[in-house]
C-alpha cells in the first residue's frame, strides 16, 4: 500500500501528466479552430487561398482565449475548497451549529479529523439538493472542506454518514484534492470555445444570408464538445480508479464494510439517487461521492453502485442490512457518561516499536482504532469547554487558556502580558475549564479552537495571535511545546503562500540540522551520570543517518531559526519530507521510547509541515504508559 508522501508524488506526476494532455487538447481545438476560419474565409471570398496571416492569428487567438478562460477559472478557485462550496451553492455549517443532523456530521467530520491528524476540515451542506451525495475539496490537507446534501443528512445513519465521510478523507489524505481543482480549472478553457460557438448559432438565428456564420457557429459548437468529449474520458477514467480507492480506504478507515456499503445501498433504493441539480454538477462530476450528472459508458464518472459494493463487501446481504437498519433505527442505545480528562505528566511514555520507516509511514493513516481514540478524546472534554471552543467568540480564549501555567504567580503574569484587557478576562475565565487538561488533549482543542475561529475577522485572529505570543513568552522561557503551538496557530490564522513542493532535504542541511537538534532537545533525558550529552548526540546521530545528512552540522538552536527552519522546510518535495519525518522520528524513538511529549510534539510538526499524524500513543490513561 502506498504511503502518504507516495500518494502526494503520484498526484504531482498526474497533474503534470493532466497538463500535457491539456496543451495536446488546446493544439488539438487550436487546429480545429484554424480549419473553420479557413473554411469560412474561401468561402467568402470564394478563393481557395487562405492568408498565412489567418492562420497566424487565428492560432494566437484562440490559445489566448482557452488560458485566459482556464487561467481567470483556476485563479478564481484560489481560495481552495470554500470557492468550489460557493460555486455549488454550498452552505457553511458552524462550528457550534445546533442543528441535531448538522452537528452529527460535523461530530464525525471532528473525529476524522482528530484521529487522523488533519486540521478540521470546514464542513458545508448543499441545502437545495436531495439526492445522497458529498465531496471534499481544496489545494492541500489544511486546507480542505467536506460538502455533503441535505438528502444525505437526512437519509443515512451515522454509520453510514462515517462511511461517506471516510471516503472523502482518502481524498484528502491521497492527494486527489489539488488535481480534481486543476481539472475544473483548465478544462473550462476548453468548454469556453463550445459556448462561443453556441453563442454564434443564437446570435444568427432568424437572420438572412447568416447560413456561413450559423455553419461556423455550429463548428465551433461542435469543436468545443469535441474537447468536453476527451475531457470526460479523460475524467472517467481518472476519477473511477479514485473512486474504487476511496471506498476500500473508508473500510479501511472504519473497519465497519456496513457503513459504506450501507450507504451505496440506499442511493441504489432512494427516489432521489445522487444527481445535483446546480448549473456547475458536470464541471465538478469527478469530485462527488457519487454521480453527480447522467452520463454513461465511457463517460461515467464512477463505476456501477453493484461493483462498489461487491468490492467494499463481497457477503453483502441486501434484505438482512436493511432489516438491522430499521432495527436500530427504532433503538435508542443509552448515552455514557464522559469520563474527565484527566492529566497526564510530559514525561510518561510508551514503548515504540515501529522503525523509523514505518513511523513516517503513519503520516496519512486512519483506522478505526485512533477514530475511537477520538471520540474518547472528544467525550473527555467537559461540556463547557467543547462550546467554548466551537463558538467563534470564545474559541481564541480557550485556546490561549491551554498555555497558561500551574503556578498562580506565573499565570497571573500571562494573563497581565496579554495586550487586550477583554481577550485577558476571557483567556482567565476559559482557564477553569482547560486547567489541568493533558498534553494528549492539546492537539484537539487547538483543532477545534481553529476550526471555529477560521473565519473570524483578520483583526480577531491577529489579536489571537499576539495573546499566544504573550502568554508563551511571559516569563521569558519558551518550551518546546509553547514554541510549536505557536508556530502551529500562526501557521493556520496567518497562513503564508504556499510554497512550490519541489525542493530537497540537501538543499537545507542547516534548518534540517536545527530542525533535528530541537527534536533530540525534546527526546533526550539525562543518563545516569544526570548528563544528556551522549544521548544527544545518539540521536541527533541517527536521525542524520536515517536522512543520509552529515550529523556534524553546526545548529544553533533558537526560536527564530527553528521558526525559519519550520518554514522553509515546508517547501520540500513529498518524498523528501517522508524522509525528513522517517529521520525525526528515528531522533525522538533512538532510546526505544516515545513520551507525551515527543509525541505531540511530532504531531505538531506534523502539522505545520502539512504532514498530517495521527494520534501515537493510543491510552488516555496514565498508568498503562511506561516513565
Amino acid at each position: 500500500m502506498k504511503t502518504f508522501f507516495e500518494h502526494q508524488s503520484l498526484a504531482r506526476r498526474n497533474t503534470k501528466v493532466m497538463v500535457l494532455l491539456f496543451i495536446l487538447a488546446v493544439v488539438a481545438v487550436i487546429v480545429a479552430v484554424d480549419l473553420v476560419l479557413a473554411g469560412l474565409y474561401m468561402w467568402a471570398e470564394e478563393t481557395p487561398q487562405v492568408p498565412t496571416d489567418l492562420w497566424v492569428w487565428g492560432a494566437v487567438a484562440t490559445a489566448a482565449l482557452i488560458l485566459v478562460v482556464s487561467l481567470f477559472n483556476t485563479l478564481r478557485l484560489s481560495s481552495g475548497g470554500a470557492a468550489v462550496a460557493g460555486m455549488i451553492g454550498a452552505r457553511r455549517i458552524a462550528p457550534d451549529t445546533a442543528d441535531p443532523l448538522e452537528r452529527r456530521l460535523r461530530n464525525v467530520v471532528e473525529e476524522m479529523a482528530i484521529a487522523s491528524g488533519v486540521r478540521v476540515p470546514e464542513v458545508y451542506v448543499m441545502d437545495g439538493e436531495s439526492g445522497i451525495n458529498a465531496f471534499a475539496a481544496g489545494w492541500d490537507v489544511s486546507g480542505a472542506v467536506v460538502a455533503v446534501t441535505r438528502g444525505t443528512l437526512q437519509t443515512l445513519t451515522r454509520d453510514e454518514l462515517q462511511g461517506v465521510v471516510a471516503h472523502e478523507f482518502s481524498h484528502i489524505l491521497n492527494g486527489d484534492m489539488r488535481l480534481n481543482l486543476r481539472m475544473i480549472g483548465v478544462l473550462a478553457g476548453i468548454v469556453f470555445i463550445g459556448s462561443i460557438g453556441e453563442f454564434i448559432m443564437r446570435s444568427v438565428r432568424g437572420s438572412r444570408d447568416a447560413k456561413g456564420f450559423f455553419l461556423a457557429g455550429l463548428a465551433i459548437f461542435v469543436i468545443g464538445y469535441v474537447g468536453l468529449f476527451f475531457a470526460r474520458l479523460i475524467k472517467a477514467s481518472v476519477a473511477r480508479q479514485r473512486e474504487f480507492l476511496a471506498d476500500a480506504s473508508s473500510v479501511q478507515f472504519t473497519r465497519n464494510p456496513d457503513g459504506i456499503a450501507g450507504a451505496l445501498d440506499q442511493i441504489r433504493s432512494s427516489s432521489a439517487g445522487t444527481l445535483i441539480g446546480n448549473r456547475y454538477a458536470e464541471e465538478m462530476s469527478h469530485m462527488f461521492f457519487g454521480p453527480s450528472v447522467k452520463l454513461g459508458g465511457p463517460f461515467a464518472t464512477h463505476p456501477p453502485l453493484e461493483e462498489r459494493i461487491q468490492r467494499v463487501h463481497p457477503k453483502f446481504q441486501v434484505q438482512d442490512y436493511r432489516q438491522r437498519r430499521e432495527i436500530a433505527a427504532a433503538t435508542v442505545p443509552p448515552a455514557e457518561p464522559a469520563k474527565p480528562a484527566g492529566r497526564r505528566e510530559g514525561d510518561l511514555g510508551a514503548a515504540w516499536g515501529r522503525t523509523p520507516e514505518q513511523s513516517a509511514a503513519l503520516v496519512g493513516t486512519l483506522d478505526a482504532g485512533k477514530i475511537d481514540l477520538a471520540q474518547r478524546l472528544l467525550a473527555a472534554l467537559s461540556a463547557p469547554l467543547q462550546e467554548n471552543v466551537r463558538n467563534a467568540d470564545s474559541a481564541g480564549a480557550a485556546l490561549v487558556a491551554l498555555m497558561l501555567a500551574e503556578p498562580e504567580a506565573a499565570r497571573r503574569r500571562q494573563l497581565e502580558a496579554i495586550p487586550s484587557r477583554a481577550l485577558a478576562a476571557r483567556v482567565e475565565a476559559a482557564a477553569a475549564h482547560t486547567q489541568g487538561l493533558g498534553l494528549q488533549f492539546h492537539l484537539p482543542v487547538i483543532d477545534l479552537a481553529l476550526a471555529a475561529l477560521r473565519n473570524a475577522h483578520h483583526a480577531v485572529k491577529a489579536e489571537v495571535v499576539a495573546a499566544l505570543q504573550a502568554v508563551v513568552s511571559a516569563d521569558r522561557r519558551v518550551s518546546l511545546h509553547e514554541f510549536v503551538v505557536l508556530m502551529l496557530v500562526r501557521s493556520q490564522l496567518v497562513p503564508r503562500p504556499k510554497p512550490a513542493e519541489s525542493k530537497r532535504l540537501a538543499d537545507f542541511k542547516q534548518e534540517v540540522a536545527v530542525l533535528l537538534a530541537l527534536m533530540a532537545h525534546a527526546g533526550t533525558r539525562a543518563d545516569a551520570t544526570g548528563t544528556r550529552e551522549a544521548g544527544l548526540h545518539a540521536a541527533i546521530r541517527a536521525g542524520a543517518a536515517t536522512m543520509g545528512i552529515p550529523a556534524d552540522v553546526e545548529a544553533k538552536v533558537t526560536l527564530e531559526s527553528a521558526n525559519t527552519a519550520l518554514d522553509v522546510l515546508r517547501s520540500l518535495a513529498p518524498m523528501q519530507k517522508g524522509l525528513l519525518v522517517k529521520g525525526l522520528f528515528a531522533a525522538v524513538t533512538h532510546d526505544g521510547t516515545i513520551r507525551v511529549t515527543e509525541a505531540g510534539l511530532m504531531r505538531l510538526v506534523g502539522a505545520v509541515l502539512d504532514c498530517p499524524l495521527p494520534p501515537l500513543l493510543g491510552s488516555l490513561d496514565p498508568s498503562s504508559l511506561a516513565t
